[in-house]
């Protein structure tokens, strides 16, 4: 494990912002597993069970709890354990709570990221992995997926609010982090990644698909369906997050090149309806049962977004490792061992068989 990524991984001092959220989990966990000295920075884990908490017993990780929109104690903590490298990942990571408090949804998505930014500026971080989202985009309901160098833009305040930290991304990139005068007015990269629909085991926030398919089963309840025609990019948490680590490899080695934005998607047969979603998952788990139940008051969300990834393809050489029936297999067997075998999680025996994988169809980051 400590010699993917070329090994850039061990011993480095990595930060991690939003690391009691799902993907911040898996992220730390992967960084642990590779020899890296974690350093964790989010709020309290935002739900009850949650799964940093499980991986706990085997997570040796600083954690400091904090809010990215206070600048005082971000100083503090990057003064304090001086990481070389940060993925900034702490969010409000949800649509129908955006409509419900716009508010903190920009202070948080956007004077966070900000604050963030001004703190790696401060210590001088050598590198920085901005994670949004693919809601970033302005959103045209196209049959085709959106390039990185298409407009930004959001309807509802959480893709507004997503759209509005790439752009100052962007802008701190060309302000301050320009690549033209990198190793002479400072020494940092930083990098922008945007990714559609991720699920895997160990994600329990609200109004997300497959929590409340999981929920629902393991209450022995219908789960009901509000949009079931939506079209979405669905991949294993994994993918994007080999993405991630793949730019971070990148930034660390100090080739310019990938201080961009970069799309992590699934292939073409990873985009299919929520109601075709339930019917896999089905496959694994035969006690999931559904009902539609369409709100005629229901908050506007997009109803077909895929991204475009021949850029990573090919200059990243990254692509995905799980077609999708094994990515819906993996999740779902993962909460099923978690509500029928006494809370056992299955997320180290995930990692395993996913870099496994990779190694096996020679993708570049695994070699």
């Amino acid at each position: 494990m400590q010699k993917l990524f070329s090994g850039i991984y061990k011993n480095k001092t990595v930060l991690v912002t939003g690391h009691t959220g799902f993907k911040g989990s898996w992220l730390v966990y992967w960084l642990k597993q590779m020899g890296a000295n974690v350093i964790g920075y989010s709020l309290e884990a935002p739900t009850t069970p949650n799964h940093i908490e499980l991986l706990d017993l085997d997570l040796d990780i600083v954690s400091v709890v904090g809010d990215i929109r206070d600048l005082e104690k971000l100083n503090k903590t990057f003064k304090k354990y001086k990481p070389e490298i940060v993925f900034h990942l702490a969010a409000q990571a949800l649509v129908r709570l955006s409509y419900e408090n716009p508010i903190e949804t920009y202070e948080t998505n956007v004077m966070g990221t900000l604050k963030v930014f001004e703190a790696c500026k401060i210590a001088n971080v050598k590198a920085i992995v901005n994670i949004t989202s693919d809601k970033a985009y302005e959103n045209k309901e196209w049959i085709w997926g959106y390039r990185e160098n298409d407009p930004m833009g959001g309807y509802d305040p959480y893709s507004s609010s997503k759209g509005c930290a790439d752009l100052l991304a962007n802008s701190y990139r060309n302000s301050y982090f320009n690549t033209s005068d990198y190793k002479k007015t400072h020494n940092t990269l930083l990098a922008s990644c945007r990714a559609g629909n991720v699920i895997g085991g160990g994600d329990w926030a609200e109004d997300r698909l497959i929590t409340d398919i999981m929920l629902s089963v393991s209450q022995d309840k219908k789960v009901s369906i509000r949009n079931p025609y939506a079209t979405r990019p669905w991949q294993h948490v994994l993918e994007p997050l080999s993405g991630y680590l793949h730019i971070g490899q990148k930034l660390l080695e100090e080739k310019v090149e990938f201080g961009e934005a970069w799309n992590f998607g699934p292939s073409d047969e990873g985009s299919i309806n929520v109601e075709q979603v339930v019917k896999n998952v089905q496959k694994h788990w035969g006690a999931i049962d559904y009902e539609i139940n369409k709100d005629p008051n229901q908050l506007h969300e997009a109803n077909l977004l895929k991204l475009d990834c021949s850029k990573a393809h090919i200059l990243l050489k990254w692509k995905d490792v799980w077609e999708s029936d094994t990515t819906f297999e993996k999740t779902v067997k993962w909460y099923k061992n978690y509500y029928e075998n006494d809370k056992e999680i299955l997320t180290q025996n995930n990692l395993e068989s996913y870099v496994s994988d990779a190694k096996a169809k020679n993708i570049e980051w695994a070699k």
